[in-house]
This record gives structure tokens, sequence and C-alpha cells, in this order.
């Protein structure tokens, strides 16, 4: 059973995205909180799999209480659920460690396949957000893309050839697991790969990972299961 708790200071959003999560029987929801400073607190007190943040909330926001998660409690894995798209709240979530983004208008159906892949390991992005993120990385003009490329390529250079093969699977969006049986690898190997990527390129989660392989054109697989940056 995948434990979740939901954060949005608009009870009918929280009562909603409990009506969703409820249609699968493999998640429950342990918790809920109106604003970030609480849901911080209820995620040390139930250790949850997931937590289901609003970025905008009075007080302590989702980006910074996803930040405090990621610091206190790095086991609960972080999905932000909001109506902005802007690319300053996607880069700062995702800098901030979280592993999932979702955006209210999306479908049900996305919602439930995020959480269920952010508890398996994997990070998940909308493909609303992935196109933000795609077309992020291609803005600048082509002297800003080459020198952010060259850096993004310096820095996955410095990873083993292994680790190279699996970030690319983490650009793909593959969970350690999924990683772990097309490599025909153990999964605590694969997940040892992943802690040493992350270190190496200095990001601290699979998503901003996954954003440094794009930069370096590092050709993700493609996932029958998972959304991933097409970049």
């Amino acid at each position: 059973m995948i434990r979740i708790l939901i954060a949005d200071d608009e009870p009918m959003i929280r009562a909603g995205v409990r009506a969703v999560l409820a249609t699968d029987p493999g998640i429950t929801v342990v918790a809920e909180a109106a604003d970030g400073h609480q849901a911080v607190e209820l995620v040390r007190r139930h250790r949850p799999q997931v937590a289901v943040l609003d970025i905008r909330m009075p007080g302590t926001g989702g980006i910074e209480a996803a930040a405090e998660i990621r610091r206190t409690v790095p086991e609960t894995g972080v999905v932000m659920l909001t109506t902005f798209g802007e690319d300053e709240y996607i880069l700062r979530a995702l800098s901030e460690g979280a592993a999932g983004f979702l955006i209210k208008s999306g479908e049900p159906e996305e919602l439930i396949a995020g959480v269920r892949a952010v508890a398996d390991g994997a990070s998940y992005l909308s493909p609303k957000v992935t196109a933000r993120v795609v077309a992020h990385l291609a803005s600048g003009g082509a002297g800003v893309r080459a020198n952010r490329r060259s850096a993004a390529r310096a820095r996955v250079e410095a990873l083993t050839a292994r680790e190279q093969e699996v970030l690319g699977f983490l650009g793909g969006g593959f969970s350690n697991g999924q990683i772990a049986r097309r490599l025909r690898l153990a999964e605590g190997t694969v997940k040892a790969h992943v802690s040493s990527i992350l270190a190496r390129l200095g990001v601290d989660n699979r998503a901003a990972a996954a954003v440094v392989a794009h930069e370096a054109g590092v050709v993700p697989v493609p996932s029958d299961r998972l959304p991933y940056l097409d970049g």
C-alpha cells in the first residue's frame, strides 16, 4: 500500500485529490495539510512514501516544504501539484528535490501514475511540464545552448561508462527496479550507481539528473510506462 500525504490550502482541492487517489486500491491517504509547515510536520509523523504538495500555500509554500522534506525525511518522495506551469516554478521545484511535477488541469490518471512512479523511486513530469523543460533547454539562442551542452557534457564525462548508461535510463524516467531488469543488475547495485551519479553531477534528485542528461545529449531510453524528457 502506497501511503500519501496531500497538502493544499483549499479543502475542495484536497478532497478532489483524495477522491482521485481513492480510485486506486493500492493507494491510501494517511494525512492532509493546509500549508507547507503542517505538511512537513505530518510527513515527519506519518512517514508517507509520497507527499503531494501544492506550490502556493499560506506561510510556507510547497517548494520550501519540499526542500525541508528532502532534508529531514529523504525517503519521502515529493510530487508538486499546481495550476502554475511557469518555468520558474518547475525549475525551482526540481532544484529543491521534487521528483514529480503535475498540473492540476491534467488528467486524473496522471496523478495516479505520478504518485506510483515516485513511490517506485522514479521521476515523473506531466507532458505539459516536459514541454516547458524542453523549451527551457532550447531557449537562449545557439550560443547559450552550446555552452550549456558543453558544460553538461563535461559533467557527464566524469561518470563511468556504466553510470552514463544508467543516466540514460534516468533520463527516460525509469525506476531502479526497471533499470536493474534492463541491465541485468541487482537493484542495490543500481541504487548505488544512482547515488554516485547524483553526487558526481552535483544534483539533488533524479529529475535534475535527467535535465543534465538531456542538456548533455544523452539519449534517453523510452519507457512504455513513464513519460520522459524528449529533447
